[in-house]
């Protein structure tokens, strides 16, 4: 009987060749983006401890409660969980190794999250994030510099239709009078309220504002706003990062409602939306989460961050047309005859040396099929070596796009290839 084949996971998807030129390309765009900001790559483990996130993220989050892929270590019994984001592993590998002793810093990271979610376009259960991390910077400034980092990206990028969004979540005590409000104004409209805001009502009734249940949005229009409870310092740290932003020639949206899925967000927070994604339109998204820092230290200190999704921006990339096109090898080295294979290997050492980017043929394969695997690879150049070549010290160079060829000394064949 055959063996039944094995596919992927739902909702984690294979990157193949003819995709992961964009990954690449975006990848050292970041790079590059990241290093002009002084930011430098921390790299942290894809499981950690379970509590780490039950701790940071929060237990009344659908992030804890639902999505987490968590198992326990068949070895010592520990609850062990795939990252679900990546803020609680960098601030826990901060805190561990005393990065924040009289110092800050400014970190980024990218790689792979895990979420047990319905798999859509935009939304995997295996999706990858950069994110980007300021810690131990106290005012509104830094909020302003990764506001204004985010717009240089999307210039880099050539994308030019995100929206911002912002709002300012206050702290801990003034969402704790707001949370009661909120509601007792839910449980007078209880017949008003969806599964899924039933289930959040006394878990994390903020969440609720957040929902994309049309038949619930003039609901949560009238709902007690959080700007009404915040005290002075929250308005000021508010309104000094707003005159920034304005001052700066920044765009952007007071969003009421924006609140963020995970429980340790204060003060600032933000999200840069397109209208070409659908429901799931944001592209990028953080703020402020000071209490997380004494949360997983017990010392008080400053941070702030924010995510991108690289799936996300690499489909707003796609549907501006703005993919850069996928690159193909230089040179494919044709050997026809019996001891070509030796001086294959020598010039395709020289040409790589130079820079350029070599294929050649191995095993016994006929002149045409070499021709034809040079022309799907859509190499600009066919070296060709035969018996004769060899004797002469020299090779055949075939142009694809021309379909003219030249034979040129081995030691001109560099510059031959330049100046073409």
């Amino acid at each position: 009987m055959a063996m039944q084949k094995i596919n992927s996971v739902k909702g984690m998807n294979d990157i193949l060749p003819g995709d992961s030129h964009a990954w690449l390309w975006l990848e050292e765009q970041l790079r590059k983006w990241l290093f002009s900001y002084g930011y430098e790559n921390i790299r942290t483990p894809i499981v950690e401890d379970t509590k780490l996130f039950t701790r940071s993220i929060g237990g009344a989050t659908d992030i804890v409660e639902k999505e987490m892929y968590t198992f326990t270590d068949k070895l010592n019994d520990d609850s062990l969980t795939l990252r679900p984001e990546g803020t609680a592993g960098a601030l826990r590998s901060v805190i561990q190794h005393e990065l924040l002793y009289n110092k800050t810093q400014k970190l980024w990271y990218i790689g792979p999250m895990f979420r047990h979610e319905r798999p859509q376009k935009g939304r995997y259960r295996q999706f990858h994030q950069l994110g980007v991390e300021a810690l131990g910077f106290k005012g509104p400034d830094i909020d302003s510099e990764i506001i204004l980092m985010l717009r240089d990206l999307w210039q880099r990028l050539g994308i030019q239709n995100l929206q911002l969004h912002i709002n300012c979540l206050g702290n801990l005590d003034e969402r704790a009078v707001h949370r009661a409000n909120l509601i007792k104004y839910f449980e007078q409209n209880i017949n008003l309220l969806d599964e899924d805001a039933t289930r959040r009502l006394y878990k994390n009734p903020l969440r609720i504002l957040d929902t994309k249940n049309p038949a619930m949005q003039e609901l949560v229009t009238k709902a007690p706003m959080l700007i009404d409870y915040l005290g002075s310092e929250s308005l000021e740290h508010y309104t000094l990062w707003k005159t920034y932003l304005t001052n700066l020639g920044v765009e952007f949206i007071e969003n009421p409602r924006l609140v963020r899925g995970l429980d340790y967000y204060n003060l600032s927070v933000f999200e840069w939306v397109s209208s070409n994604l659908g429901a799931q339109g944001t592209v990028a998204a953080g703020g402020r989460y000071d209490p997380l820092v004494k949360e997983l230290s017990g010392k008080d200190n400053y941070a702030i961050g924010f995510a991108i999704g690289l799936e996300r921006i690499l489909l707003e990339l796609e549907a501006l047309n703005i993919v850069p096109n996928r690159v193909f090898p230089d040179v494919f080295i044709a050997t026809v005859g019996s001891d070509t294979q030796a001086l294959a290997f020598k010039i395709a050492g020289i040409l790589r040396g130079e820079g350029l980017s070599v294929v050649q043929n191995f095993g016994v394969n006929s002149f045409k099929s070499q021709l034809k695997k040079a022309d799907g690879l859509k190499c600009k150049f066919t070296v060709i070596i035969g018996e004769t070549e060899v004797s002469n010290n020299q090779v055949m160079v075939k142009l694809m796009d021309r379909q003219t060829q030249e034979s040129v000394a081995i030691e001109n064949l560099v510059d031959f290839l330049r100046k073409i």
